[in-house]
């Protein structure tokens, strides 16, 4: 196994070559789907900055991007409440919304996000996630891109970290 500054490496889960030809498979159905539409991509920062960075440079129409920051996790566990720490900055009223996310587990944030942005009078919002957990759901929610549906375990890469670890990680790795 190869070791990074003295850590081990996580094991290969989904391999680099398995995300990229995943995320331009995504980025042509979105493509398709909002052709004729001006779509606000808005990214759910920390985790799924990689992910978003590679979708909108293969998408095939203008896209104006934005971020959200929030919290729900202590360490590795969900503490069930959502907390905002950073909002969009753009006026999101009578816009197409594509939220994207690195990983939707419990469904808790994505929830608390959709519901947010709702209030905001958008005009509509979808979900596209890396990775679906559906294992680990509490709240029915509809994701309509979803890259992979992984089982139960604690990934890292791609953007996903472990505390802040593993970011840079080009694949999908368990811990």
């Amino acid at each position: 196994m190869i070791s990074y500054k003295r850590t081990t490496l996580p094991e290969p889960l989904i391999t680099e070559d398995e995300i990229q030809k995943k995320v331009n498979e995504l980025a042509l159905q979105i493509s398709s789907d909002y052709a004729t539409r001006e779509l606000v991509v808005v990214c759910v920062l920390k985790g799924a900055w990689v992910f978003m960075a590679d979708l909108v440079r293969r998408l095939s129409l203008p896209v104006r991007c934005d971020f959200v920051r929030l919290r729900s996790y202590q360490g590795t566990e969900t503490t069930g409440k959502v907390e905002m720490l950073l909002d969009t900055t753009s006026d999101l009223e009578g816009k197409d919304l594509l939220i994207v996310e690195d990983i939707v587990d419990t469904g808790i944030t994505m929830d608390y996000l959709l519901s947010h942005m709702q209030k905001r009078g958008v005009r509509s919002v979808e979900v596209c996630a890396l990775l679906d957990k559906p294992s680990r759901r509490v709240v029915d929610l509809e994701i309509r891109y979803v890259g992979f549906t992984i089982p139960d375990k604690f990934i890292v890469g791609y953007g996903l970290d472990f505390d802040e670890k593993f970011r840079n990680l080009p694949y999908i790795g368990v811990v």
